[in-house]
């Protein structure tokens, strides 16, 4: 018995085609501002990095992804054979992420780590596509309290969150999954400028990340 064919596109194809659009136009939009941003933040963190500094990340949900993303590909490496480089995700100890939570509450989740772990120099990248992320915003204050050089990745609602940091990328959006979606752009296209800063007579390898 044949299989019958249908006339025409289905609508879950018409659903990703518009999505894959949508999430196309949007990636468009990343553009010089992006980019002069993406430059600051990368002399921040080589500075850093070159003194003995140690390069912190944060945030919640996909965003605590896109912060653990960030931090594998300096700690292990981007595109390069190179030496690994010091950068720790605060989203990845459990014990002492559901300790604080307990004793303290959730919101100082990142902000007590950073108390016990960042010394001035240091560098805090923040992801919070809204901005309004209590934990993520107390990292950011107890951050600059220790010295800490920090940075934003969040999104146009973030604009008052972005303030609070030394430096910001906003990434485009209307929605958060095309936010995030500039935010995996505009972190790939940091590590690598971080790498070439680096390490630029290191042989190029195959894609790392453990991917």
């Amino acid at each position: 018995m044949k299989r019958s064919r249908t006339a025409g596109p289905t609508p879950l194809r018409r659903d990703a085609a518009r999505t894959l659009r949508e999430a196309t136009r949007n990636a468009r939009r990343l553009g010089s501002p992006h980019a002069a941003a993406l430059a600051a933040a990368g002399e921040a963190i080589v500075r850093s990095l070159r003194a003995g500094g140690t390069v912190f990340t944060c945030g919640n949900g996909g965003s605590a992804a896109d912060a653990q993303h960030l931090a594998c590909e300096l700690a292990g490496r981007y595109l390069m054979d190179r030496p690994g480089l010091s950068c720790v995700a605060l989203t990845t100890n459990t014990s002492s992420l559901t300790a604080i939570a307990n004793d303290y509450g959730y919101a100082d989740v990142f902000a007590r780590q950073l108390e016990g772990i960042a010394r001035r120099g240091d560098v805090l990248i923040a992801f919070t596509t809204s901005g309004r992320s209590p934990s993520v915003k107390r990292a950011v204050r107890a951050a600059r309290r220790r010295g800490l050089h920090t940075i934003a990745f969040t999104g146009p609602a973030g604009r008052a969150f972005a303030a609070s940091c030394d430096l910001a990328i906003v990434a485009p959006g209307a929605s958060t999954p095309r936010i995030q979606e500039g935010h995996l752009i505009l972190l790939h296209a940091l590590c690598e400028l971080v790498e070439r800063a680096l390490f630029a007579r290191a042989p190029r390898g195959r894609r790392g990340g453990g991917a």
